[in-house]
């Protein structure tokens, strides 16, 4: 009757750092494998594997529970010794005798147990390939192995290689602990000069999380999103961009996310101030430019209160200067007490019945850039039942007021009104009317 082999199990971690290692954690203890009771080996495997099999099981069996990378150079040696001083020597002598399926997983077993023992990536590989070629992988292990297979290719350097087979353990459904299958598998990609796959895995990630009602990866958000940026897309790039600040918001972020659409859109000057505005709101503008472009947009002479905030946030960043604002700062502080004053009389001719709708989006205007967004919100919907009115701009910043106080809700669905070009900027303040009405984490 064929001899059932006893063979250990390995388990494995994968650390992404500056680079890809693998982290090898302690061989599993051979009372805990199980035979295979359908196993058929070759009289020849059974001579020549029968040593090795004895070396590395007494090796792996007297490894404590939980021992970690310091304990295998013990095994290691323990298993040299049983073989008569080279285990690896040992073992790729016995490789011929491995013909049939069960030999050849088994052999392979034997190989990747003492590549791991002995942190030779490459006979590592070597034996999990085989073990992968006899076709005989319980089902429940084969996504497990497949992805064994691709780190030990992408630490060897073999991207190709490393890119199928951790292509072959995302088709199995595979999810390793760590959960870097998809970032290990797009940077083989990207590393074998296979760009086109690493964006269409991009978009199957996106896409797939769309389906799901589940978040997307960041990376898989930040490539696409470079690709329609470099494509020159501007409503690709900026549905692109509010996925990736809604799903993910930081001032980093916002600052690409805006300075894309900025780019890309050139818009004027008064609808590029709404774009300014988000950047403001969530803390994006890094740089002495982007508070010029803000002051460009916003003049002090128009909004004199929005100007001065964004000269004192810039000066007290230290990233303007006496020297840069203040001229301009003074100018604008000796507006805003008068032009506040003057803001009950604004509002009351805006609202008679004679108003026309460029006076009414004017007061609304000057009120959202006090920062009264309930006013403005209110001048704004009055704006819009006006004949003439521009109502793509009117319900752009009717959203944005109502984002700002945090109406989540009434904000998406007055953007999504926004039609024309700038339906990209009104894309950015849906996004940000999303993070602001959710709930604090």
């Amino acid at each position: 009757m064929a001899r059932k082999f006893l063979i250990s199990r390995i388990a494995l971690a994968v650390a992404l750092g500056g680079g890809m290692a693998v982290a090898m954690t302690p061989v599993a203890s051979a009372k805990e494998a199980k035979p295979k009771s359908d196993a058929k080996y070759s009289d020849a495997f059974i001579k020549a594997a029968g040593p090795i099999e004895k070396a590395i099981n007494a090796a792996t069996s007297s490894l404590p529970q939980g021992a970690g990378a310091e304990a295998f150079p013990a095994a290691k040696s323990s298993i040299d010794t049983a073989l008569g001083g080279n285990g690896k020597a040992a073992i790729e002598a016995a490789m011929p005798s491995a013909t049939t399926p069960d030999d050849k997983l088994a052999m392979g077993q034997f190989a990747r147990t003492y590549g791991v023992l002995s942190q030779d990536t490459a006979f590592k590989q070597q034996g999990v390939v085989m073990m992968i070629q006899s076709g005989k992988l319980p089902a429940a292990s084969t996504g497990a192995t497949y992805f064994d297979a691709g780190v030990n290719a992408y630490n060897l350097k073999d991207y190709a290689s490393a890119a199928t087979y951790l292509k072959q353990a995302k088709d199995a459904g595979y999810h390793d602990p760590q959960n870097q299958l998809d970032l290990i598998l797009a940077d083989s990609y990207k590393r074998g000069g296979n760009s086109a796959a690493v964006m269409d895995m991009a978009k199957a990630d996106i896409e797939f999380a769309k389906a799901n009602g589940t978040k997307p990866s960041e990376s898989s958000l930040r490539q696409v999103l470079q690709e329609t940026y470099n494509a020159k897309q501007l409503d690709a790039s900026a549905d692109y961009a509010a996925m990736l600040v809604q799903n993910y918001p930081s001032d980093n972020a916002w600052n690409i996310s805006t300075s894309i659409v900025r780019q890309l859109g050139s818009f004027e000057k008064s609808d590029n101030l709404d774009l300014m505005r988000l950047m403001f709101a969530t803390g994006a503008m890094k740089d002495k430019r982007d508070y010029y472009e803000y002051l460009e947009n916003a003049d002090p002479r128009a909004y004199p209160g929005e100007a001065l905030k964004v000269m004192d946030q810039g000066l007290s960043k230290g990233l303007l200067t006496q020297a840069d604002v203040g001229a301009d700062r003074a100018t604008a502080a000796g507006r805003v007490a008068s032009d506040k004053a003057s803001l009950p009389a604004t509002e009351r001719d805006a609202m008679k019945p004679s108003a026309t709708a460029a006076q009414v989006m004017s007061a609304a205007d000057v009120f959202l850039s006090y920062g009264q967004y309930d006013k403005a919100e209110a001048l704004f919907k009055a704006a819009l039942a006006k004949p003439g009115v521009d109502a793509n701009k009117a319900n752009l910043r009717l959203g944005m007021s109502q984002a700002m106080q945090g109406k989540s809700a009434d904000a998406k669905t007055t953007l999504a009104k926004v039609t024309d070009k700038r339906s990209s900027i009104a894309k950015l303040w849906a996004a940000y009317a999303a993070t602001k009405g959710a709930p604090a984490a």
